[in-house]
């Protein structure tokens, strides 16, 4: 819970800070126009550490609590105290190549922008669902929870509609790819957790 403690506190006094401060905000933000053509590499991380205002914040940093334990938890059982550190990749990792997407698309486009720890987030989500597929996640305002892996299935079915669509000033591209991304990830540092997942599910549904 420590690092999860850690990365909420860096993420939300950032967060806070260029919420009032314009010239940090402008710095630190996603511009792949900025980060090809200046070098400013840096925003493929930086961007994580701001959000668009109190809500945007809260909502990821209580998923990211809410979720997070269990990944590290899951990846301690396996790799005992590396779990740790193979948590801060799949985070660090999540930032990096959700945004991937959005670089290819817009790179010569100055004006579009991105911030938020979504897609990292769904990485740790999806991770999640790798260890419990047939867990409960709940959907509000549905009040009943419904089976991780469909949940799953239901995430990137929308994020990739809407990512197509692109009508909204949500990163539906960064939550799709960073999703994959956590699945990818845990899977290839641990490869049986592929068939873990699939016979999970085969039991659940044959009940």
């Amino acid at each position: 819970m420590t690092i999860i403690l850690v990365i909420i506190a860096i993420t939300a006094i950032i967060s806070v800070i260029a919420m009032t401060n314009s010239d940090l905000f402008y710095r630190l933000k996603f511009n792949p126009y900025l980060a090809l053509h200046s070098k400013q590499w840096y925003r493929f991380f930086t961007y994580a550490l701001l959000h668009a205002g109190w809500l945007h914040l809260f909502v990821n940093m209580y998923v990211l609590y809410l979720f997070g334990n269990t990944v590290i938890d899951g990846y301690c059982q396996l790799f005992d105290l590396k779990g740790y550190y193979y948590f801060i990749l799949l985070y660090i990792g999540a930032i990096i190549i959700s945004v991937l997407p959005s670089f290819g698309k817009h790179k010569n486009d100055p004006y579009y922008n991105a911030v938020g720890a979504s897609g990292a987030v769904s990485a740790v989500v999806f991770a999640s669902i790798l260890f419990y597929p047939t867990g409960k996640i709940m959907i509000f305002p549905v009040p009943i929870g419904i089976p991780a892996f469909i949940f799953g299935i239901l995430y990137l079915i929308y994020s990739a509609y809407m990512g197509k669509r692109g009508r909204d000033n949500i990163g539906h591209d960064a939550h799709f790819w960073g999703a994959v991304f956590g699945v990818l990830f845990t899977i290839a540092i641990k490869p049986r957790m592929a068939l873990y997942f699939i016979e999970e599910i085969r039991m659940f549904i044959g009940g």
